[in-house]
């Protein structure tokens, strides 16, 4: 169903369901008002039935309680086809941009302008653009390298994580960090990580701290590399462009580590799972106050077979994460999106949808409100800060959105099975 025929749709269906909602408060005003009927002195006729006649008797009155639950219930449906109708009218449309084609998904993209970006998957490959998507160049091939994750600094210095050997097939590169200077044309392994081993990495964040340097205001860059799926996991920290790395392993307090946020040198939020064992895991996030030498338990799911996934933070107090199942009982069909208003400290889980076969990746979002969640079978989107959930035409197995500012729209950006693209202006952002 086309965008425009959708919304025609639901604004017939809300027509019909107001005219319903007025009519039932009209009778019920009606029926308190007015005074009742004098009863007949005597007692009506009972009328003679005949093969083809019948009784022109007076239906008996809707009792008051059944007709306010009728009337609560076409209400209800009213103010949830007229969310439907709200998001459907504002949401910008996705485009699939022109990309080599991949079976399965790919996991991550990056951009540092809304022209300048890369990408990178499980054949070991990354692709590059400068304008936008519109054309991707293969910059470089490895087989054997799983491109988990990218990030850069700037045009030109950039990470790739490679998931490590031991847990997908056909994986046999044993380097966790790979960097480059010139945009990625070429790639060097890391070989400078100190402290403990870091077998495989699943995230990646550049932070840019701001400090004072001889009277005038600096900036450093500090890189942040996280993973893995399947364990062992670990974090490490580099402040230095990404040369040199300090490695933290993390096992004592989870399984895997599937994605990181820090807020600033001190605080930050870890997305993971509490056990190596995907049937015992339980999904979990972990919170820091200092830096990462030490880490609590933010929210710990009550259900088996789950793993947090992905982060994103669109503010400094909101946060969402994607919440996967991997229980095989069809029974087990909810799914969830945790958020958190206190800057990750805590978490809540809202509904997604019920359905077993929706297994949830990536997540992202322009504002506190509006964002997406990509998915198996498709995406979601929301408009109300996850209250309500509609599918989304963004692509299969979306693992990672990037949201990339710019001076009048946001450009967000989807990979998965392809790549999508979807530009955000900023006065509609704004006006809500």
């Amino acid at each position: 169903m086309t965008h425009a025929l959708r919304v025609l749709r639901i604004a017939l269906v809300l027509s019909a369901l107001a005219h319903v909602v007025t009519d039932g408060t009209c009778t019920a005003q009606s029926a308190e008002t007015s005074p009742p009927a004098t009863p007949p002195a005597t007692p009506p006729a009972t009328p003679h039935a005949t093969p083809h006649a019948t009784p022109h008797a007076t239906p008996p009155a809707t009792p008051p309680e059944g007709r306010a639950s009728a009337e609560s219930a076409a209400r209800s449906a009213l103010d949830a086809l007229q969310v439907e109708a709200e998001a459907a009218a504002e949401a910008p449309a996705w485009e699939k941009l022109p990309t080599e084609a991949y079976k399965g998904k790919q996991d991550d993209i990056f951009f540092v302008s809304p022209e300048r970006g890369w990408y990178g998957n499980g054949a070991g490959k990354i692709f590059g653009t400068r304008d936008g998507g519109s054309s991707w160049s293969l910059l470089w091939e490895q087989p054997g390298t799983f491109v988990r994750c990218l990030a850069f600094v700037d045009e030109n210095v950039g990470i790739a994580g490679n998931i490590g050997t031991d847990y997908f097939p056909g994986v046999t590169d044993t380097t966790p960090l790979y960097r480059t200077v010139d945009g990625g044309a070429t790639w060097a392994p890391v070989t400078q990580l100190a402290g403990d081993t870091l077998v495989g990495v699943c995230a990646l964040q550049v932070q840019r701290i701001k400090f004072i340097n001889a009277g005038e205001l600096g900036e450093r860059v500090r890189l942040i590399a996280a993973g893995r799926v399947g364990g062992p996991a670990a974090i490490a920290f580099s402040d230095d462009l990404g040369v040199s790395w300090r490695v933290k392993d993390l096992s004592d307090v989870c399984g895997m580590i599937l994605d990181v946020h820090f807020f600033n040198l001190c605080d930050g939020v870890l997305a993971a799972a509490s056990s190596r064992d995907a049937g015992e895991s339980h999904a979990l996030v972990l919170h820091t106050k200092d830096a990462g030498e030490t880490w609590t338990v933010a929210y710990r799911g009550k259900r088996a077979f789950e793993l947090t996934w992905k982060l994103s933070f669109p503010t400094r107090d909101t946060g969402y994460v994607t919440i996967q199942s991997y229980d095989p009982s069809p029974a087990a069909n909810a799914r969830f999106v945790g958020k958190s208003t206190d800057g990750g400290v805590t978490w809540r889980e809202l509904p997604l949808v019920d359905e077993a076969a929706v297994r949830e990746f990536g997540v992202g979002f322009v504002d506190a409100e509006h964002g997406w969640v990509g998915a198996v079978p498709h995406g979601f989107r929301t408009a109300d800060g996850g209250r309500t959930w509609l599918p989304d035409a963004m692509g299969n197995a979306v693992n990672k959105l990037r949201v990339v500012p710019g001076e009048k729209e946001d450009t967000v950006f989807a990979i998965g099975s392809e790549v999508h693209k979807l530009v955000w202006p900023h006065a509609d952002v704004e006006s809500r």
